[in-house]
């Protein structure tokens, strides 16, 4: 009996030491989120919970933001080593001129609309004609309105468009203070249907012509030669946590609870999490973010015509699918 304790607690040991040298030179990982916490981003705290990143050596640091611009402007002045933004934001960025990359595409096609009251419904772009819409600094859907006016030959002039805090503005939608809010839809009407007394409408801008490329990860360009191999190991860790939310939503939704204080109900988590995977397709042979070129120059083409996008850069000064190959 004493042997084999001794036998235990020397494999033990031999474990607990193997281990260390791989937590001593863990490869840290920085990354900034475009947003506050929201189902949306299950997966990354999945891919934690199932030790996706640890096996990779990896010590990601997973933290909210405050907008697209605040993201990137961090990734540029070397705070953070990725950016979770919805691509357009980096489009336009790349663009300008900003030294940066998609290297990883989750939403070609960014579930984004308003969604109304049923007893006084935004139901097409033109119903956005005389109606208060709640918008906030960094707002996604706020940033492109005009590009969904212009398209659908909506008068932007007469959309009273009403700035508010983020923390406000479903209270105030609640309160039929505003008529609308500017959404992205695998977030907002799961949390508002469960509380609002009236039935809800969502207006989903992609079936009226607004091909927005959404959830994205961005990344410096020097950072993909520099820091190619760790980053490559992020992505595949995070397809890991991709796959294993879509077997188990739940699962994934408390993996993201335990870090979200104040959080939403698991059953509105879950939905968030549940709209959020059906948006992101599944390419055979291909890991969860590969980036098709065909689905950003849609999008770069529709931005283009609209004025959204300077130059004349070629759709591959835009994306890598670099770390994919690695």
């Amino acid at each position: 009996m004493l042997a084999t304790r001794i036998k235990a607690t020397v494999l033990a040991l031999s474990a607990t030491l193997a281990i260390l040298p791989a937590l001593a030179t863990a490869e840290t990982i920085k990354v900034r989120y475009s947003w506050k916490l929201k189902g949306e981003y299950a997966a990354f705290y999945m891919a934690q919970e199932i030790g996706a990143y640890a096996k990779r050596g990896l010590d990601v640091s997973l933290g909210e933001g405050a907008g697209a611009q605040a993201a990137l402007g961090a990734l540029i002045q070397g705070q953070e080593d990725a950016a979770v933004v919805p691509a357009a934001f980096a489009l336009t960025a790349i663009s300008k001129g900003m030294p940066v990359k998609i290297v990883a595409l989750y939403h070609p096609r960014a579930p984004i609309g308003v969604v109304s009251h049923a007893s006084n419904p935004v139901a097409t772009p033109k119903d956005l004609e005389g109606k208060k819409i709640a918008v906030s600094v960094g707002d996604t859907v706020a940033a492109y309105l005009g590009v969904i006016c212009k398209m659908n030959e909506v008068d932007c002039n007469k959309i009273d468009r009403v700035m508010m805090d983020s923390q406000v503005r479903s209270s105030q939608f609640l309160a039929n203070r505003v008529d609308a809010l500017t959404t992205y839809l695998n977030v907002d009407p799961p949390l508002l249907a469960s509380i609002s007394k009236d039935p809800l409408v969502t207006l989903d801008f992609s079936k009226f012509g607004l091909v927005l490329p959404g959830l994205s990860i961005v990344v410096k360009d020097d950072a993909i030669a520099k820091k190619g191999k760790p980053l490559s190991d992020f992505l595949a860790a995070l397809d890991e946590g991709v796959a294993a939310s879509r077997k188990d939503p739940a699962a994934a939704a408390q993996a993201i609870r335990k870090a979200w204080p104040g959080s939403p109900k698991p059953d509105i988590v879950q939905a968030q999490v549940s709209a959020t995977l059906d948006a992101i397709p599944q390419l055979p042979g291909r890991r969860a973010g590969y980036i098709e070129a065909k689905d950003l120059s849609v999008a770069i083409d529709m931005l283009k015509s609209v004025g959204e996008l300077q130059g004349d850069k070629p759709v591959d000064a835009y994306y890598s699918n670099a770390l994919f190959a690695r």
